[in-house]
């Protein structure tokens, strides 16, 4: 029902350039109740194809300053951001719900130098990424039940007996969010994370399905898988308790269900930040996903990641890789994803609408949603952990005081000035047969 094949050159996607997409020219404010990262200025100079059939999203060390007002403190200051990088929607001119999406894509930077946070994915077109006004309290429900106790927290709540002008009454909807790659590169020295089963190493991409409500209580601790059952001492007593998160999630390859990422809790907002939230409104929302090993080739060569969509109640989502299988001389089969010999579709994850079901009510996304690529910088994603207690903690790359707050490398690979996350092709299928798939009929259009 769609392709873009990226093969005229050129191209530019400025608002209104061009009919299928649109480059941001705005900063990324992704403030949180914990606090926001971005470094990175989204300027539409920087998306463009190119002669050899590419789609190019390039990030580069410039500096970009412009006054912000704040509404908080009703004065206007100047604003910095250091880098320059890119994100493309198709927002309100091409969305769908339901079907397959395949994107070819070659990674942005080094495998081994973490500080890029490159993305694929899809966003429910009621909330316009970035735009953090349009996405708050509708991020990332998918919920239909009259709940009183989450109606607030819910911006369109099935309880609403009139929602906002031309949606339905008693109907609960939201931006849905549906991850089909997200990066984290960097270096573990070849040695596996824990708590991942099977084991996996930096760098690798994650898949995931963000999802509100989310479980409130009893949480996996990031950092350990979730807790199944409960151990007692020889007198009886419980010594831990079975924690709460979604069964019958399946994982395949050089994949492990995601230990490190559960989910975000968007509290009562801080003053500074671009939207407000009162504690009746806070909410949890969960991170439904899998980590998939990478390879160096996956930043050299296209690489194919695939979703499969069926919306709705009684549908699913599963994820697809590319995967190439080597025996060794004692029989026993090992995945390599990334060498270009790959031909077979390989399962990497599996959700289904059941597992949604059984814990929150929630459910497999059936909004209209559009599809994003983009590259950010933040120094909450793939950056160090802790700083030494003299790092000034800054962000400029061509500032020496700023080196201890980066990745070794990271700024000499951003100088290079070829820093650039490619996309070969998108195509969106879908079926024409309902009684083909579970779920909700495929359907195309932004409302």
């Amino acid at each position: 029902v769609m392709s873009d094949e990226f093969n005229v050159p050129n191209r530019t996607f400025a608002d209104g350039h061009d009919p299928m997409w649109t480059a941001l020219d705005k900063s990324d404010d992704d403030y949180s109740a914990s606090g926001g990262g971005s470094l990175h200025f989204y300027n539409s100079s920087t998306v463009s194809t190119t002669p050899d059939g590419m789609l190019t999203i390039r990030s580069l060390i410039e500096k970009t300053s412009w006054n912000h007002y704040d509404h908080v403190e009703q004065e206007w200051t100047e604003t910095t951001k250091h880098f320059k990088s890119g994100m493309i929607q198709s927002w309100n001119k091409f969305c769908f719900t339901g079907g397959i999406v395949e994107v070819d894509v070659i990674l942005p930077g080094e495998p081994d130098i973490g500080g890029l946070w490159p993305a694929v994915w899809m966003l429910g077109n009621l909330g316009r990424a970035t735009y953090e006004a349009s996405t708050n309290n509708l991020w990332p429900w998918s919920y239909d039940e009259c709940d009183r106790k989450k109606q607030e927290a819910q911006a369109i709540s099935a309880c609403n007996s009139r929602n906002h002008f031309g949606l339905n009454p008693f109907q609960g909807r939201g931006a849905t969010e549906i991850d089909v790659i997200e990066l984290m590169g960097g270096d573990s020295g070849g040695k596996p994370l824990p708590a991942t089963d099977p084991p996996i190493s930096l760098p690798y991409v994650d898949m995931t399905l963000q999802v509100a409500p989310g479980v409130p209580d009893n949480r996996p601790q990031s950092g350990s898988q979730p807790v199944r059952s409960i151990d007692h001492t020889h007198s009886g007593y419980a010594t831990s308790l079975a924690q709460t998160w979604y069964d019958n999630l399946t994982v395949a390859g050089n994949t492990s269900l995601n230990p490190f990422f559960y989910g975000t809790y968007l509290g009562e907002t801080k003053k500074n930040e671009p939207v407000t939230r009162n504690k009746n409104q806070a909410f949890q929302a969960d991170a439904v996903g899998a980590l998939k090993q990478l390879v160096p080739e996956h930043f050299k060569t296209p690489h194919t990641f695939r979703v499969e969509w069926q919306p709705g109640r009684g549908g699913r989502l599963d994820w697809f890789t590319k995967s190439y299988r080597k025996v060794d001389e004692n029989g026993t089969v090992y995945h390599i994803e990334g060498d270009g010999k790959g031909q077979d579709w390989e399962h990497s994850l599996s959700i289904p609408d059941f597992a949604l079901d059984a814990v929150m009510g929630s459910k497999i996304p059936e909004e209209p949603s559009y599809l994003i690529f983009n590259v950010a910088i933040s120094s909450t994603w793939a950056f160090p952990y802790s700083l030494p207690d003299w790092c000034p903690k800054c962000y400029d790359c061509n500032d020496p005081k700023c080196t201890c707050s980066f990745n070794p490398g990271f700024c000499n690979m951003m100088k290079t000035g070829k820093v650039a996350m490619k996309i070969d092709s998108v195509r969106v299928y879908q079926s024409k047969d309902d009684s083909a798939h579970v779920g909700k009929p495929h359907t195309l259009g932004c409302d």
